[in-house]
């Protein structure tokens, strides 16, 4: 196992009932294709995560792409479906010694593990819709080919208990998110800390760029020093003042409008942007940024809408320390900024990068 997967299992803290962990990470790989794990049997995981678009959702629905349709056809998400990729590092949900929340999964950090995460989906109303824990292992006993796997690798009486079918299928494909495939490191700008490849001028400026402005206040690069291990997000959860935010359920404790930081790891090709898919363009999001440094009329203005940013949602809770700090950025240095962003896309995906 690549150094990359090794560490995303210990900091997910996952444990399996096998030590046969490469047939697990099979398994979870087919359950996570499988659209019969859906009530209409319309939709699987990777319909929302999928694997040829950095385990976002490409779907052009009534809402764009800002939310995900579900398995009944129509229902919406209210929340923008995050790529998986890099997602086994998270830490559990909790507090820093600062009193600042970080970590989980989801947006809002409400699943503290990876099988935790897995399950959410199977059964939320406006996604795959399975009315409960009888329903899914129903549809896991229904497969023979799914029977003799599960009874190898779990035994043969976790089929006989729909809590134990559950709890497999979680591990499962909680272990396929544990593998390399999700964390390959083989970014142009892994390559370049590697001295595989080099940087344009471009893209080296953004780099300085990137280190001097207030951009690693929330997406450190953590690890730093290590080319195979930094993940760009310290895993806090910030208000960051998103424009038109939509109510949603948020797990106890939590303020609105704060949500996880994201990686910064493909995210040339994982747009929309933010947790309600309100930004299309990353050269957008970076301009939102902006917004808080600089004064003049045009920083002010949503390059998309041609309209005033408007007041944060929650302006309680606004990080305003990360965002009001350091400078304010010209075009110059935000379209260097977005080229060495570029660099962090996966060989994988890089065909995905627009032309400019």
């Amino acid at each position: 196992m690549a150094c990359g997967a090794v560490l995303a299992a210990t900091l997910a803290g996952g444990t399996t009932a096998t030590d046969d962990a490469g047939a697990l990470a099979d398994l979870g790989r087919q359950l996570f294709s499988d659209a019969n794990l859906s009530r209409d049997r319309t939709q699987s995981c990777a319909t929302c995560h999928d694997p040829d678009h950095a385990f976002t959702d490409p779907r052009e629905n009534t809402s764009g792409r800002a939310f995900s349709l579900g398995d009944d056809g129509h229902s919406l998400g209210d929340r923008n479906t995050p790529s998986l990729m890099y997602g086994a590092f998270s830490p559990p949900r909790a507090a820093r010694g600062t009193g600042r929340v970080a970590g989980g999964y989801f947006w809002d950090g409400r699943a503290n593990d990876l099988e935790e995460q897995a399950l959410g989906p199977l059964m939320n109303p406006v996604e795959m819709n399975m009315p409960d824990a009888a329903a899914v292992a129903e549809r896991i006993r229904e497969n023979a080919h799914y029977q003799g796997i599960y009874a190898r690798l779990f035994g043969a009486a976790t089929l006989q208990d729909d809590q134990s079918v559950l709890h497999a299928t979680a591990q499962a494909l909680a272990a396929y998110q544990r593998t390399d495939e999700f964390a390959p490191f083989d970014s142009k700008y892994d390559r370049y800390m590697r001295g595989e490849t080099d940087l344009t001028s471009l893209e080296k400026f953004g780099r300085a760029v990137f280190v001097t402005w207030n951009c690693q206040s929330c997406h450190t690069p953590m690890y730093r020093g290590n080319a195979s291990l930094e993940l760009f997000t310290s895993f806090d959860h910030h208000n960051i003042g998103v424009p038109g935010d939509v109510s949603a359920t948020l797990p106890d404790g939590a303020a609105p409008g704060m949500f996880k930081t994201p990686t910064l790891r493909n995210i040339a090709v994982t747009g929309p942007y933010m947790h309600n898919g309100s930004m299309q363009e990353l050269g957008t999001a970076l301009r939102f940024y902006n917004r808080y440094l600089a004064q003049t009329p045009a920083a002010q203005t949503n390059p998309e809408t041609g309209q005033p940013w408007g007041d944060p949602p929650y302006p309680d809770t606004l990080s305003r320390q990360e965002l009001e700090s350091g400078i304010a950025l010209s075009e110059a240095r935000l379209k260097a900024l977005e080229a060495f962003l570029r660099t962090l896309t996966d060989r994988r995906y890089e065909h995905l990068l627009s032309e400019d």
